[in-house]
């Protein structure tokens, strides 16, 4: 375990993919993953909730809609508890081999949806992501799309999980902290504007990659 004033460590092969409902990470995490593999490096892509055996199973329950929802705390706690086996098991072995690393969301998710939208403790959050996380990516890009064209591409792919059956201010809310969050960490996060035609949106994403490569080296 971390020590609470124990700093995150940046990781600078690690990337991740953020956004809404809808927002298109799918196609971007795709993109992404093809470049880094052209040159021969070792791509993992992985998601969140989930990305281990006992993480996806944590996923199901955080999404189905068939059991009584979880109180705010509940939720956080069951996704960090997924997080920490994704962080333990996934994600810090492939770095220590040198791989790179794209997460579909990571724990900006966690200030947005249990944060913002959730109205939880900020500082709660922090100190799960100090203790039982203790890395962050080194880039992170944003995929930006209105509420409402966002939530009529998730729900037009069939029927929604617990998440996706929101009401719209909730995800508005969610829209606002990851936003938040990009303003108050422009060394991290690129913000990409979503509602452009899929294959635009990819080959920005891939600009910024490029970029943060060139710029690392």
């Amino acid at each position: 375990m971390k020590d609470a004033g124990t700093p995150l460590q940046r990781q600078s092969r690690f990337i991740t993919l953020e956004g809404g409902e809808g927002a298109g990470k799918s196609t971007v995490l795709a993109a992404l993953r093809e470049v880094l593999a052209a040159t021969g490096e070792e791509v993992v892509s992985t998601r969140e909730p989930g990305g281990t055996p006992l993480a996806e199973q944590i996923r199901g329950l955080l999404l189905d809609t068939h059991h009584e929802p979880p109180t705010t705390d509940t939720e956080l706690l069951l996704v960090f508890a997924a997080r920490a086996q994704h962080v333990r098991e996934t994600i810090v072995p492939a770095l220590q081999r040198g791989a790179w690393v794209i997460s579909d969301r990571f724990t900006d998710a966690s200030y947005a949806y249990q944060g913002s939208a959730r109205g939880g403790d900020v500082q709660f959050i922090a100190e799960l992501e100090r203790r039982v996380v203790g890395i962050a990516p080194a880039l992170t890009l944003l995929l930006d799309v209105p509420v409402s064209i966002g939530l009529q591409r998730a729900r037009g792919r069939g029927a929604s999980d617990r998440i996706e059956g929101e009401h719209d201010d909730f995800f508005e809310r969610v829209r606002s902290g990851y936003l938040a969050r990009a303003s108050a960490q422009p060394e991290r996060f690129r913000v990409i504007d979503a509602t452009q035609p899929a294959d635009v949106v990819a080959a920005e994403a891939v600009a910024h990659l490029r970029a943060f490569i060139e710029a690392s080296a």
